[in-house]
């Protein structure tokens, strides 16, 4: 099926945007289409600008006007939907493998651009801020918590002071009102942008903790609070949103911290035989 012409103009330019017309971009893939069929007026409010900067940027890209926006959002939407049903008449039950294969192909593909996004030079950056940080703490989204987890599980192996950041309010008050300049958050946040993470990372920032951000290519809101920035593609393997690109990163700059830390493999080491010790007493954990 034919990609959106408007979503892919919006993201082609974001990146170039003045802040103001980004956070307008943001909202409209954040909820693409429905955020661009309503007023000018309700969509600056949700960016919290001005309609003229809103209206600034549709004639930025190459529109008339928000109108004229408007217009093209809808006939791509008529055409997806006509699309749609022919492909649903017309696809034999016989062809669905060419469904997942297709998925892995876009899946493969991101894959690729988030490899080349992740740079030597930026991965030995987070790699020596990992090693070099009093506590490291991992928080995520509803997805992307998994990936900060899983940073947690393996840097744990590696070096001490590593911890998730707790789910609950209270949990987390406890964790900030340690905090301080020693220590580092390891953020992923993805469209749509979690509020718990950015409330919990602008509080620990303002206590002088450091941030390295994950986040995808029109970027999260915390942008501007990260000390290092990775920004990652995020195409689909069809409707389903991509985990494998971000612990596909997170596998490198792993890789990247344990090459920084002098005792990393004898600490492997002796957490190996503790486990095996302690297996003849406990049960594995699920």
């Amino acid at each position: 099926m034919a990609t959106d012409p408007v979503m892919t103009r919006l993201s082609e330019v974001y990146a170039e945007l003045p802040r103001g017309e980004r956070a307008i971009v943001r909202v409209l893939l954040d909820d693409y289409p429905f955020a661009a069929l309503g007023s000018l007026r309700a969509l600056a409010d949700r960016a919290q600008v001005s309609p003229p900067t809103a209206s600034r940027l549709f004639h930025r890209l190459g529109w008339d006007g928000f109108a004229d926006f408007q217009a093209a959002v809808r006939d791509h939407a008529r055409e997806h939907d006509r699309s749609r049903l022919r492909e649903f008449v017309t696809t034999a039950p016989r062809e669905e493998p060419a469904i997942t294969h297709r998925a892995a192909e876009e899946l493969r593909a991101g894959l690729d651009s988030t490899l080349a996004a992740a740079s030597e030079p930026l991965l030995a950056r987070i790699g020596g801020l990992l090693a070099e940080a009093g506590r490291v703490w991992g928080v995520g989204g509803s997805l992307s918590e998994l990936a900060a987890d899983y940073l947690v599980r393996q840097l744990a192996g590696l070096r001490p002071g590593v911890a998730r950041v707790p789910d609950t309010a209270a949990a987390r008050a406890r964790v900030l009102v340690d905090l301080g300049p020693s220590d580092l958050i390891v953020a992923y946040d993805f469209r749509r942008y979690a509020h718990s993470t950015a409330a919990f990372v602008r509080a620990a920032r303002s206590r002088g903790a450091r941030l390295v951000l994950v986040t995808d290519a029109w970027e999260s809101p915390l942008a501007d609070q990260a000390e290092v920035l990775v920004r990652l593609p995020r195409e689909a393997a069809g409707p389903i949103a991509p985990l494998t690109h971000e612990v596909a990163v997170t596998e490198l700059i792993l890789v990247a911290a344990a090459g920084l830390m002098a005792d990393s493999a004898e600490r492997l080491e002796t957490l190996d035989a503790l486990t095996a010790e302690l297996h003849h007493d406990l049960p594995d954990s699920p």
